[in-house]
This record gives structure tokens, sequence and C-alpha cells, in this order.
């Protein structure tokens, strides 16, 4: 029982030790306001979702924005793609007018040569003297003898110069009714650049309105914003104080004893609110911590002269032993000498003896006997 007393004792002054160095630790993290964490911020929390909130309504309304202005843009180069097309279209219309009233085939020098209808319009080989179909092999007609000669050249003349008044008269038409075009395109142009500004503009008022009205919402957010941190932090340094006091003037880092003191009386002690043993108590520890070590002295003591006496006594035993074995061969030599000097004598009778009753039976037997027995005895 003495002996596992201090054992105990010293494991429970190590857990004792060890919860007081838990505790310090614990007070270390408790008035350290950069690790401390007490719950979580819902409004900080809440913020954030309603500045995430903003952020993507803010980004809504620019990809809203980015799509009306590539409609607009669509729709603006689907106008142009349709007034080219439509350009291209009249060019075409304007080009066919013009080859089919103007470029007829009948109207070229070699028409005669691919004139579907040649045979219909075909006359006799021979109609006057001065046929024109008459060549100069058939020798119906020579240079210069045509009797229609002024005539012809009138007529020819005549007809350049229709063919020329014509053409000028289509060309001053084309021209018109390019310029005609191009001042349409002109007047269209204009109406739609107008109608692009007007566009902008609106769409420029528009975003000033915007960037106003978020720039109003955002200043009076942030003066809110403002006005509730200052409160929080008020608010959290009221908080701060009064937890600090209540922690001060409290029987937690008081470090009273009178805490540890259970409901059941002073001997029952609660084991996480202890502060340490009185000086009573600590004194009874070290009576009783020196009785122990006086106990402790006195059975050493004990074993010490213990364990004394029994080497005495093993050696006496040993050394008695010695002189007993000294003793035992002593005597086993005298008798293995008395043996020795017994069967030496017991030899020489023995030998005497055997000398004697060989002599005594070849003295009583024949010699041819003799001979044989002693031929026997030599083989």
């Amino acid at each position: 029982m003495s002996r596992l007393g201090p054992q105990r004792d010293l494991e429970e002054a190590a857990a004792l030790e060890r919860r007081r160095r838990r505790e310090l630790l614990r007070r270390d993290r408790i008035f350290n306001a950069r690790i401390r964490t007490i719950g979580i911020d819902k409004d900080a929390l809440d913020a954030q979702v309603k500045e995430r909130k903003i952020q993507e309504a803010a980004e809504k309304a620019e990809h809203e924005r980015f799509a009306h202005d590539m409609k607009k843009n669509d729709k603006l180069l689907c106008l142009l793609e349709e007034r080219q097309k439509n350009e291209t279209k009249d060019l075409n219309r304007a080009l066919v007018e013009f080859q089919k009233n103007f470029q007829k085939p009948e109207t070229r020098r070699e028409f005669d040569l691919n004139d579907p209808e040649a045979l219909k319009k075909d006359r006799p080989a021979r109609v006057s003297d001065d046929d024109p179909r008459c060549t100069i092999s058939g020798m119906q007609k020579f240079m210069g003898e045509d009797l229609n000669y002024d005539q012809r050249m009138k007529f020819q003349k005549e007809q350049l110069r229709e063919w020329s008044l014509q053409q000028q008269k289509d060309w001053k038409n084309a021209l018109a009714d390019q310029k005609l075009a191009d001042d349409l395109y002109d007047k269209f142009r204009v109406e739609l650049d107008r109608k692009i500004m007007e566009e902008q503009k609106k769409e420029e008022e528009s975003r000033h309105a915007v960037c106003t009205a978020t720039k109003n919402f955002n200043r009076i957010q942030a003066a809110e914003l403002d006005r509730k941190n200052e409160l929080e932090k008020a608010q959290k340094m009221k908080d701060d104080m009064d937890e600090i006091t209540c922690l001060l003037r409290g029987d937690f880092l008081s470090e009273n004893p009178n805490q540890a003191i259970g409901p059941w009386g002073k001997h029952n002690v609660l084991v996480n609110r202890w502060k340490g043993m009185n000086q009573e108590q600590l004194m009874a520890i070290r009576e009783f911590q020196k009785e122990q070590a006086v106990e402790k002295l006195r059975e050493r003591e004990q074993e010490r002269q213990r364990d004394a006496e029994w080497d005495r006594q093993r050696l006496q035993a040993a050394r008695a032993q010695l002189l007993w074995e000294r003793r035992q061969q002593r005597q086993n030599q005298e008798q293995r000498r008395g043996l020795d000097v017994m069967n030496a004598v017991l030899s020489q009778e023995q030998k005497a003896k055997n000398i004697y009753l060989k002599e005594e039976e070849y003295s009583n037997i024949p010699t041819d006997e003799f001979y044989a027995q002693f031929n026997t005895t030599t083989r």
C-alpha cells in the first residue's frame, strides 16, 4: 500500500499540471483577438450576398446591352446587304433593258449571217441592174456606177445622225437615272445616319440615367454600410469590454479555489474547476511523503541487512561444502590406494595359484597329451 501511494500521487500531480497548462493555453486563445472566432457574421454574409446579386444584375444588364447592340448591328448589316442586292438587281435589270432596247441582234453587221429568217427574206438572184446584191463576180455592178449612190449616202448619214442622237439621248437618260439613283441613295443614307444618331443619343441618355441611378444607389448603400459598420464596431467594442470585465471579475481567471467545492461538501472537488490545493493539504502531503521516505529508507536498510546475512550464510555454506569435498576427495584417494594394494595382493595370489594349478596339472597328464595340450595352448 505504501509503494502504490507515491506513484498515484505523482500521476495525479502530472494530470493537474497538464490541466493547468491547457487552461493557460485556452486563456491565451480567448484573449487573443486575432485568432478568436465566436460564431458567424451573418450580416456580413448577407451584405456579400446582396453585393453579389447587384454585381450579377449589372453583368446581366451589360450582357443585355451587348445583345441589343449586336441585334442593332445585325439589322443594319441586313439593311445594307438588302440595299446592295437591290442595287445589283437594278443594275442587272437596266443592263438587260439596255441590251434589249439598244443592242438588238438585227443591228449587228453580221446579223445576216445568223438571221433565222434569212430564207424568208431571201429574194431572187437578180431584180434589177442596180441590185445591191450583185457581187463583183456577177459582173452586174461596179464601184461607183450605182444609180442610188446619193440617196444611199444621204440615208446612211441620216441613219448615223439618228443613231448618234439616240445614243446621246440614251446616255443622258442613263446619266439622269444614275444621278437620281445616287440622290436617292444619299437621301437614304442620310436618313439612316440620322436614325442611327438618334438611337445612339437615346442609348447614351438611357445609359447616363442608369449610371446616375447606379451611382446614387451605390452612394446610399455605401453610407448605410458605413453607418452599419460603425454601429457594429461600437457594439462589438462594448461586447468585448463587457466580456473582458466579466472574465476579469469572474471566478475563472481570479483563481478562486472556492469554485472547485462541489455541492456535496468540501471533500467533493469539481475537477474542471479545481485551482490547486491549499497549504494545509500541501503540508499534509509533504509530511506523508516524508514518512514514506523514512519508511522506504528503513525497508532498504532491512533489505540490505537481510542480503548481508544471506551472503554470509552463503559464504559459510560454500566454505563448508568446499571442506567436505576436500575431505571426501582425500577419503576417496585413501580408499583407492587401499583397493589398489588389495587388488595387487589378490592379483599376486591369483597368479601364484594359477601357476601352481598348471604345474600340478602338467605333472599328472601323459607326455603325448602334454605336447598336444601344449600345442593347442600355443596356437
